[in-house]
């Protein structure tokens, strides 16, 4: 028994540290360069976002990028509200804004929306957020640099705005413990997950994917799937962490709404090449497995030393890595949201593996 604690705790520790001194040492990393500037498209899908999509609008007419160098595509997934009225009036004396009804989807839900307006597009690199977000002024200037060092796929921080809602707590926690992870493994050459709030790509290397294609086995997944394509076709894939690419949005208001929004992010998981499985599998059973353990203590005490270990290091992790990633939570918040999120975790699963999708 002793042995075996042992054993575990090295090896938690070990996995932890990794997290702390990977993420750590890029952060520190700033890509500056002087090289010309790219022409971007912007993509966004909208579907009844009459109420958040000034927000990003107002937002895009900020950015500090040569107006002749970047367009913005708006799509409206036929709205049952004013939110193709509302972009219009709200973007008519800008040139470099287009904006379209989209009648027929080759591809189902947003991906078909998005390969749409891809397709509209008239300039050589992608840009998607959501219509819910704003961005920076400086977001296109970031990817500009990176996109200039060769990259085929980038992808940027995208964080919620956090409140003292339970909802909206639960929500940013788990954000950021799955960027934790997420950014974790693209630092270490295994990208698996992005957010399609802060997500870049080429258009040739989307056009030598055949575009979303390929990744139709579930609604969701824009982004992780086509991150999955371009994972196996071996292109070159990179993360921004410029506090100038955060892109943040807000957090659903009803757990009914976080639930099925997990849902079919938990879904599309279940599509991840089979590597990204075992690894995020293990990864979660072992945490589980520790936190859980708490429940033998009542045949063992020693098994107390494997939870206490775990809360300890996930107190260190989040504590030295939530600013990376523009959140504050207090050692209370941490430790008891971390039981929550492992909970939910399970409860995210089974309903992945029983609910039906919906895109809205």
């Amino acid at each position: 028994m002793n042995e075996l604690l042992l054993i575990v705790i090295f090896f938690i520790s070990i996995i932890n540290v990794f997290f702390i001194i990977i993420m750590k040492k890029n952060s520190l990393f700033k890509n500056e360069t002087d090289n010309k500037k790219l022409k971007f498209s912007l993509i966004i899908a909208a579907k009844n976002e009459e109420e958040n999509i000034p927000a990003l609008i107002e937002s895009l007419k900020q950015l500090n990028y040569p107006p002749n160098d970047f367009e913005v595509v708006i799509i409206d997934d036929n709205s049952s509200d004013r939110t193709f009225e509302t972009v219009l009036e709200e973007t008519k004396d800008l040139q470099n804004f287009h904006i379209y009804k989209i009648q027929g989807k080759e591809i189902p839900a947003k991906k078909g929306v998005l390969q749409f307006g891809t397709f509209k597009a008239k300039n050589p690199f992608i840009l998607i957020t959501d219509a819910d977000c704003t961005v920076s002024p400086d977001w296109i200037n970031s990817y500009d640099k990176r996109f200039n060092s060769g990259y085929d796929f980038l992808f940027g921080i995208a964080p919620f705005y956090q409140e003292k809602s339970l909802i909206n707590k639960i929500s940013c926690f788990e954000n950021l413990r799955t960027s934790i992870l997420t950014f974790s493994s693209a630092f270490a050459g295994f990208p698996y997950s992005a957010s399609a709030r802060n997500f870049g790509f080429s258009k040739a290397a989307f056009d030598k994917l055949s575009g979303y294609k390929n990744t139709t086995e579930t609604l969701s997944g824009d982004d992780d799937l086509l991150l999955r394509e371009a994972v196996k076709k071996k292109m070159k894939i990179g993360v921004i962490l410029d506090d100038d690419c955060f892109v943040p949005s807000k957090t659903k208001k009803s757990f009914s709404q976080y639930f099925k929004q997990k849902t079919r992010h938990t879904k599309t998981s279940l599509y991840y090449l089979l590597r990204h499985k075992l690894l995020l599998g293990f990864w979660h059973v072992l945490n589980l497995a520790l936190l859980f353990s708490i429940f033998l203590t009542i045949f063992n005490f020693n098994f107390i030393f494997f939870f206490s270990t775990k809360i300890f290091l996930d107190l260190i992790v989040v504590l030295s890595l939530q600013r990376t990633f523009k959140y504050r939570f207090s050692a209370i918040e941490i430790i008891h949201l971390q039981i929550l999120y492992e909970i939910f975790i399970i409860i995210n699963f089974f309903n992945a593996l029983t609910k039906k999708e919906e895109w809205k």
